[in-house]
């Protein structure tokens, strides 16, 4: 992994993504979550927004979306894709998520879906500190890891639940879920790709 960054790959296989992740459900990607999720109207952080299919969701219920998303090529396609105006656009990443920072908001929700393993343990380090920061009292934490083979060109780390647990732990996060179950996307699963996904939250 030499090289490789936490964007590594993904602005290179854009075209296949869009269409591989627009494919899926959000309501059926997200099932196990949403009886988790706050009442609308909350504002909504989507760290690592892809094509934007979950923000475009999480508006259709409610909402309105920060999406921070890294890879220009992803961003600026998927603003075009999902136009709705409840979804606010910024160039970010963590670990820093100076930008995020800089605006002096805190957020109902954050959602970190299929990111967290790209970090390095120092990153994930920095960056569960100011994701907690971000975080609204009583705020709720929705995590996503994948475990499994790590596809050509990128860089991924097998990050535990546990881990991310005890990392969450000193800013008072509290792990209201934590699950383990198959992916939905029939080539991950024909690769024995698994996820853990993650509900933490603030304490009010």
């Amino acid at each position: 992994m030499a090289g490789l960054t936490s964007t590594s790959g993904y602005a290179e296989e854009a075209d296949d993504l869009f269409v591989r992740y627009e494919a899926l459900s959000a309501p059926e990607t997200h099932a196990h979550w949403r009886p988790l999720f706050p009442e609308p109207p909350a504002r909504i952080l989507d760290i690592g927004a892809g094509t934007g299919r979950d923000a475009a969701w999480l508006v259709s219920l409610g909402h309105s979306v920060l999406a921070v998303e890294p890879v220009k090529t992803m961003r600026l396609r998927a603003a075009e894709l999902h136009p709705e105006p409840e979804i606010e656009w910024l160039e970010d990443s963590l670990p820093d998520l100076a930008a995020t920072r800089a605006r002096g908001e805190t957020f109902g929700m954050v959602m970190m879906n299929a990111l967290w393993m790209h970090l390095t343990a120092e990153e994930r380090a920095i960056g569960m500190g100011h994701v907690a920061r971000l975080l609204a009292p009583g705020g709720r934490l929705f995590m996503s890891l994948r475990h499994g083979p790590i596809p050509q060109g990128r860089r991924m780390f097998d990050v535990s639940g546990e881990e991310t647990i005890a990392l969450a732990a000193p800013y008072g996060l509290r792990p209201i879920s934590h699950d383990r179950r198959n992916s939905i996307m029939a080539e991950n699963k024909a690769r024995g790709v698994e996820w853990t996904a993650l509900v933490f939250e603030k304490p009010s």
